[in-house]
Formats: C-alpha cells, sequence, structure tokens
C-alpha cells in the first residue's frame, strides 16, 4: 500500500542527519546577526516591543512559518531552530539577570532626553533621535514649549515619558510648535527671552547676534511661558 506522506521528505527534507549541526549553527549566527542589527536600529526602530523580544518574535516566527508552505523545509529542522532559540532565550535572560551590564546592553537603559527644560545633547546623539519626531510626541501630550517639562526619558521600549512643571513653577522654553519655532533666525530681531533652537537654553537677548553660552550656536527663537493645558 503507497504511503500518504513521504516521511522522510516531511521531517528531514531528504537531508542527512547531520544537517542538524548546520541547522543550529545556523539558527545562533542568525539569532546573534539579527539582536545586532536590531540593537544598531536603535530604541525607536522597534518601538513598544524590547529588542530582545522583537528578535524573538521574528526568529520563531520564520521558523514557524517557513515549513507551513514550503516543501522544502523539512520539519525537524524547523523544530531544532525553535528549540536552539529557546534555549539562546533562557541563556540571555539568565545572563541578563547575572550582569547589568549586559542587561544594559540587550535591552538598553532609560535615558534624560530634557533635564529642566533643556536638552540633553549627549543623549539625543546618542540615541539618533530626530528632533522633529521627539517634538511631535511631546505636542502629542499637549505640550506647547519645553518650559513646562521638567524632565522627558526615552524608555527602553521606544516610550517618551514626560514630567511636568507645576503651573507656578513652568519657566521660559523653547517653543515646539511648528508656527512659532519655524521663526527662529540668526538675527534677533527684538530685545527679551529668547531659546536657542539647537540645546533649550533661554536667556535674555539684545536685537542682533549671540551664541548660546551652553551649545555656542547661535539660532534663536522667542521664548514662551504659557501654561499646559489639560
Amino acid at each position: 500500500m503507497k504511503e500518504i506522506f513521504e516521511w522522510n521528505r516531511l521531517f528531514y527534507n531528504n537531508l542527512p542527519a547531520n544537517f542538524a549541526l548546520e541547522v543550529i549553527f545556523r539558527s545562533t549566527v542568525m539569532f546573534i546577526i539579527l539582536l545586532l542589527t536590531l540593537k544598531l536600529a536603535g530604541k525607536r526602530g522597534v518601538k513598544q516591543l524590547s529588542i530582545f523580544e522583537t528578535v524573538i518574535i521574528i526568529a520563531l516566527g520564520s521558523a514557524a512559518g517557513d515549513p507551513m508552505f514550503y516543501e522544502d523545509v523539512g520539519i525537524v529542522p524547523a523544530a531544532i531552530v525553535f528549540t536552539v532559540i529557546i534555549i539562546l532565550y533562557r541563556s540571555v535572560t539568565w545572563l541578563t539577570g547575572k550582569s547589568k551590564k549586559f542587561e544594559e546592553f540587550i535591552e538598553g537603559k532609560t535615558e534624560c532626553l530634557i533635564n529642566n527644560g533643556k536638552f540633553s545633547i549627549a543623549t539625543f546623539k546618542k540615541e539618533s533621535l530626530a528632533q522633529d519626531e521627539f517634538f511631535s510626541e511631546l505636542r502629542i501630550k499637549s505640550i506647547e514649549h519645553l518650559g513646562q517639562v521638567k524632565h522627558a526619558f526615552i524608555e527602553t521600549s521606544g516610550e517618551i515619558s514626560v514630567f511636568f512643571y507645576e503651573d507656578d513653577e513652568v519657566k521660559y522654553g523653547l517653543p515646539i510648535l511648528p508656527a512659532a519655532f519655524n521663526k527662529k533666525s540668526k538675527i534677533i530681531s527684538s530685545d527679551g527671552i529668547h531659546a536657542c533652537t539647537f540645546c533649550g537654553h533661554t536667556e535674555e537677548q539684545k536685537s542682533g547676534t549671540a551664541k548660546c553660552e551652553v551649545c555656542k550656536k547661535d539660532e534663536w527663537v522667542p521664548a514662551l511661558k504659557t501654561l499646559r493645558i489639560t
């Protein structure tokens, strides 16, 4: 009686048994490549999921899907991939629990983007976060200028968390609404409190030109001190 399934092809795709070692090696290498690639992509590239979680989803999704559709992918090699990924997952989880430095490398760490109404420039450079993208996140939270923000952090998930000044503590700050921010210029047209468009530092300026005493940039915009509307 003829068999309904070609069992050897179904499970092994007619591959030799020692191909399992190659599958283990391939899975480990691709896991590491995925991990490093997403690490380089940054937190915003994998918003809401940690880098490690994203690697697991991609790896398991591919391993599960290919044997369902492609007859040249055996079930056993796919099962080996699952086993390797789970072992690597357990190993990485164990290492993150044992080493703080390894945990920060894998998951990243919470970074301060705004401190007392001013940009943390070093963090922005490290996170490769675009100013326009960041301003958009703040506007969604009904923020008009940085003087309303006491602290803002980028979490390991890529989310932005914000802590506000009380109304009586709001200070002059860099406007982030497009109409106000686009008034930036190297020529200060009138006396008053102005904000540096690069670092958010505010100071009294007279008409003419000036360099920021913090970052040494020379582009300014009139600062705002309006209260946040909730």
